[in-house]
């Protein structure tokens, strides 16, 4: 029981850095005048951060065979965050912290409906069925209202 608070804590901070993380980025593109540098920042800060993570933690390196027969497409999740992270640097002021945050959900439920339901990339199938369309159709309605309150 333990463990499950502390995995609900730390989700609750993670979900809490989306809209920080956004803002802080966009606001290190006004200094910089370019979306790419500020995420290229954004970026070398985040994998000094994890260097560190790991010398301290001797994290040891996978042997490069542990990579032999590994999917070609494991290779982009970082170019996914670099396309996440220079997003949200671009729309952050201009549609403001909360439109971001239910723009970003409505994007993950979306994926994640079709992820599940096709057992894309190491997902059990899960197939689509009302209940999971009628929830992410109320997802989309309060981002209507967000959008227009």
């Amino acid at each position: 029981m333990k463990y499950t608070m502390l995995y609900l804590l730390i989700g609750i901070i993670a979900g809490a850095s989306v809209p920080t993380q956004a803002g802080i980025n966009a606001k290190l593109n006004i200094y910089t005048g370019s979306p790419v540098i500020a995420s290229i920042i954004s970026f070398l800060a985040g994998s000094a951060t994890l260097i560190i993570y790991g010398l301290v933690t001797r994290t040891p390196l996978p042997p490069m065979t542990a990579f032999s027969g590994a999917p070609w497409w494991i290779w982009i999740g970082g170019c996914l965050g670099a396309f996440y992270v220079a997003s949200c640097i671009v729309i952050a002021n201009k549609v403001g912290a909360l439109s971001l945050v239910a723009l970003i959900l409505a994007g993950q439920m979306i994926a994640s409906l079709i992820l599940d339901h096709f057992g894309l990339i190491g997902y059990k199938v899960q197939p689509i069925s009302f209940l999971k369309i009628a929830g992410i159709l109320l997802i989309v309605a309060g981002i209507y209202c967000i959008r227009i309150g």
